[in-house]
């Protein structure tokens, strides 16, 4: 395929480096958030959070958001915590701020990090740090496991739309919520190529359009850019 002149929309923002890498095989790439986040910052939730915090607790982690909205609050202590959350990012975020040694599982999605809880038979409780439009497998498998889950809300996202002007090659998804804000406001040209973070975003784009959908193979928004810049060059 042509090396120059590709045009690519990425819907949230990306390192640097990655960009200058795109830029040297010939590939183009604007930056345009369609979704904002905000930390949850009421009494409620605040108390909510410090209870938490001194709990011995097995704790769960779907979202970077959550990670750094509940960190907020914890000041210099480390709590007592077996933390499970997916990667790449996230999974980062929690050793950063909480440590390594406190990361008890990974996994690639929601539902295979629910599997590997479930799977634990000594855990029958856990605290789950979401935002307001999380996804339903985790808590649904844990459930069917007999494993409480205490939800605490502790972001919201926001819907900001934006209409595109450019016919792109191709443009990166990386959540359910974006993808829903990307369309509410436009049209794409059918030989557009869409990527997907994961199982869950491609099928939110499906509702939307028929154009080929790429999936990533791994979390992380860098392994999604990588998977583009191969299918380009």
């Amino acid at each position: 395929m042509q090396q120059n002149k590709i045009a690519i929309l990425c819907t949230r923002p990306l390192n640097t480096i990655l960009v200058k890498e795109a830029a040297a095989k010939g590939i183009t790439i604007d930056e345009l958030s369609f979704i904002e986040t905000e930390p949850v910052q009421t009494i409620e939730v605040q108390q909510e959070i410090e209870q938490a915090l001194l709990l011995s607790s097995t704790i769960v982690f779907t979202s970077m958001n959550a990670v750094e909205a509940v960190a907020a609050w914890k000041d210099e202590q480390q709590p007592d915590w077996n933390i499970y959350s997916i990667g790449t990012t996230t999974h980062k975020l929690a050793e950063e701020y909480f440590g390594a040694d406190k990361i008890a599982g990974t996994a690639n999605s929601a539902a295979e990090l629910a599997n590997v809880i479930a799977g634990d038979r000594f855990i029958d409780e856990v605290i789950f740090f979401c935002g307001d439009q999380r996804r339903d497998e985790l808590p649904d498998i844990l459930r069917q496991n007999n494993v409480e889950v205490n939800e605490i809300t502790v972001y919201q996202t926001i819907a900001v739309p934006h209409k595109i002007t450019t016919a792109y090659h191709g443009i990166l998804f990386f959540s359910p919520s974006a993808v829903e804000s990307f369309f509410s406001n436009n049209k794409i040209p059918e030989q557009t190529i869409l990527f997907a973070i994961g199982n869950t975003t491609a099928a939110t784009i499906k509702k939307f359009t028929n154009n080929k959908i790429i999936i990533s193979d791994a979390p992380g928004k860098e392994n999604l850019v990588q998977r583009m810049m191969e299918y380009f060059t």
